[in-house]
């Protein structure tokens, strides 16, 4: 399949629109099929995706897959992308035994490695004509100091600039499709965040595995907000919109490349998931419906409803920080110096 054309004032005059899956409920052939459970309960009242590509980030476990199962559940065809192979093809396999009305699969990608991220890029221009929905969900959390490929702290690496180059690099996929939208999961520790841009990489400063979390998510933040207000200045009609998990009981503390906790870490978390944490399914419900809700606009939130954002059904939430475009911006010029990208598809449209 030839690569889709990355120039934005050719996919904005097309607006090409890719092919359509079968119709519900019915193979290529016509031959009936097993109506996929998740539609009949676990995951309704959003919109259907039939027709649609969406491609999860670290979707081979915890929240991730619950969101890969949701989207999958409404008819989309959903692209794994994470590191873990073996993990990626068992989510694959269980896609297409529980949604099989699309084409689902997987695609190499370690965020903590720019080149990992460019061949991710590469293969996905080559195998898809156009991306509806891209949910960076994907990241590490406290884990002991460390540096990418490139030599960046990893949270700010992996969780920050990881998706930052991917979410650029597919700008032009997703342009090519009316009404797609970029999800970009975030937390509520963001609050906590405070960019040191003097230090971003931890090499000076004391290092703490929780505050470069916190800062790697109010990146993810800031990113997300100002990416939304560059698509308004080129004219590009895609969404830029955020979720958050509230406090779900997921493997992320043990899995990957994730925190190896103390003793004390293991004992709070085991409390914290028994006494509060809701399941990884609701704690996916966020970012669902941050990609299918039809009256969602750019910049908006997506978290639980109650206990102050821990827990609950999915909707639109407090971001509960003043907005700081300054900081966004720096930090948007920043992540284009560190990840060598030079943003020509996001120039604004000629007045």
């Amino acid at each position: 399949m030839p690569a889709p054309e990355r120039n934005a004032s050719a996919i904005l005059a097309s607006h090409h629109v890719g092919k359509m899956s079968p119709p519900n409920g019915r193979s290529a052939t016509g031959a009936a099929r097993p109506i996929c459970p998740e539609r009949e309960g676990r995951m309704t009242g959003q919109s259907e995706l039939a027709g649609k590509t969406a491609l999860v980030t670290g979707a081979n476990r915890g929240i991730g897959l619950e969101t890969a199962r949701g989207l999958a559940a409404r008819g989309a065809a959903v692209v794994i992308a994470c590191r873990d192979a073996a993990r990626a093809s068992e989510t694959v396999a269980t896609l297409r035994a529980e949604c099989p009305d699309a084409e689902h699969r997987a695609v190499p990608l370690a965020l903590d490695d720019l080149a990992s991220v460019g061949s991710c890029v590469d293969a996905l221009y080559d195998s898809l004509d156009g991306l509806d929905i891209l949910v960076c969900n994907a990241g590490v959390f406290g884990i002991d100091h460390g540096h990418t490929a490139q030599g960046f702290e990893w949270h700010f690496g992996a969780n920050c600039l990881g998706h930052f180059a991917l979410t650029l690099d597919l700008l032009p996929l997703l342009a090519r499709r009316p009404g797609a939208r970029v999800v970009t999961v975030t937390s509520a520790m963001n609050r906590r965040g405070k960019l040191d841009f003097d230090d971003l990489d931890w090499r000076r400063r004391p290092y703490s595995k929780w505050q470069a979390y916190a800062d790697s998510k109010l990146g993810n933040l800031l990113l997300a907000e100002e990416l939304q207000r560059r698509l308004d200045g080129a004219g590009i009609p895609v969404l830029s919109l955020l979720s958050h998990p509230g406090y779900a009981a997921t493997n992320s503390a043990w899995g990957g490349r994730s925190m190896k906790p103390t003793f004390a870490e293991t004992i709070m978390l085991a409390l914290g998931n028994a006494l509060m944490a809701q399941s990884p399914a609701m704690g996916a419900a966020p970012s669902i419906l941050a990609a299918t809700d039809p009256s969602a606009s750019g910049g908006e939130l997506y978290g639980p409803s109650r206990l102050g954002g821990m827990r609950g059904p999915p909707a639109r939430a407090d971001k509960k920080l003043k907005p700081d475009p300054a900081t966004a911006l720096r930090l948007w010029q920043t992540a284009m110096t560190l990840t060598a990208r030079n943003g020509d598809f996001l120039k604004p449209t000629p007045m």
